[in-house]
């Protein structure tokens, strides 16, 4: 039995070696998108364009926009003078944020008293708009303490005494910076991985039964078990190499720390793969064709995707679909990672994780045998 997994393993890497287009996109696309995604995919915002409308013309107006200007969150696009022109710029999509500062906005903090600000925003995506919202705050709020303190130390007020009031200190655990891309660049681990393993899997079996070979392989002494197993474990030594260079690549190019053991990512990366390779070999089962294939693929892995909780917050969605969760692997998987790469636990932690990605690949690996004979028979 070993002998003939092994040779039908052989097969494999040496059409592997024959199509150097095989190995291209198994090596360069992947290394691509981590460098896309590790660049384009974040929470943070930056150059917000803004419109800008001083009807104070004041220090204290002009030390705001500047406040606004010098964070790196926003970038001011445009200047209006009147509040149609605010509106107009909106509309125009010339920019995403208007600040609008009215009269008599310096004289009331000059009093002690609360000075409003408008603040008009383009709600068209939603997400944007709450982040640049969230900055807004931020920006105003550290203004406002500054004029604050600023005046107590004028008036006097802060003379012989403290000012009494309560401060809040935040600390951050495991990523003190908020930065983004060490939330992302481990999920696109296992997104890329997911997404290579599946097509790897289910093309290779289709192509062996549309061009007629599956059937010639099946009548040699292999039994369909041992075909399976010799047809799966490219792909499985194949993903583990390319997790291993695309979290090489996360880890020096980006500068995402792992702070876990490899060994648990092993671990888990094996278990990951053996439920993406069953997919991949129930969807081969399902299809006679690869354009049938291609389409299968498409229709599993985008709500696997939705459903992992790589962006969206699995909590934040309708209950039913936070119990379909339940079956998506990646969502166990994006725990394992994220868990030794930046919080830097062990088994004592994961094996929740862990096991639930055994009796999933396990459940799903016997479906995809027992549907695969009897496609064959």
């Amino acid at each position: 039995m070993l002998r003939r997994i092994l040779e039908l393993l052989i097969k494999e890497f040496r059409e592997l070696r024959r199509d150097k287009s095989a190995r291209f996109r198994l090596l360069i696309p992947p290394l691509i998108q981590m460098l896309l995604f590790g660049y384009a995919a974040t929470f943070e915002i930056f150059n917000i364009s803004t419109a800008v409308l001083d009807l104070d013309h004041s220090q204290a107006s002009r030390a705001l926009v500047s406040a606004f200007t010098s964070s790196g969150r926003f970038k001011v696009t445009a200047v209006a003078s009147r509040q149609d022109d605010a509106r107009d710029i909106i509309e125009g999509n010339r920019a995403q944020i208007a600040v609008v500062v009215p009269p008599g906005f310096s004289a009331l903090l000059d009093k002690g008293q609360t000075a409003p600000l408008q603040v008009l925003v383009d709600g068209t995506n939603s997400n944007t708009a709450l982040i640049a919202l969230g900055y807004v705050g931020q920006i105003a709020g550290a203004f406002g303490q500054s004029v604050a303190l600023d005046l107590g130390q004028r008036s006097g007020k802060l003379q012989g005494r403290p000012l009494a009031g309560a401060e809040m200190v935040e600390r951050y655990w495991y990523n003190p910076n908020l930065n983004s891309r060490w939330f992302f660049v481990p999920g696109v681990i296992g997104t890329l991985t997911l997404i290579t393993i599946v097509n790897l899997t289910a093309f290779a079996i289709v192509r062996e039964r549309e061009v007629g070979t599956l059937e010639q392989l099946l009548v040699t002494p292999i039994r369909p078990f041992e075909f399976i197993i010799g047809k799966c474990l490219p792909f499985f030594l194949i993903g583990l190499v390319q997790v291993t260079l695309i979290a090489v690549l996360g880890t020096l190019w980006f500068g995402v720390p792992f702070k876990g053991n490899p060994l648990v990512l092993l671990l888990g990366t094996s278990l990951f793969l053996l439920s993406a390779l069953a997919i991949g070999l129930l969807i081969s089962t399902l299809c006679k064709t690869q354009q049938q294939a291609f389409a299968s693929n498409f229709f599993v892995l985008n709500p696997m995707f939705i459903l992992s909780g790589f962006s969206f917050p699995i909590s934040s969605m309708p209950e039913a679909l936070q119990y379909l969760t339940w079956l998506d692997p990646l969502r166990y998987f994006l725990v394992i990672v994220r868990g030794t790469y930046i919080k830097g636990v062990g088994l004592d932690v994961l094996w929740p994780q862990m096991a639930s990605l055994l009796a999933l690949g396990g459940g799903l690996l016997l479906i995809a045998v027992l549907r695969f004979r009897k496609s064959v028979d």
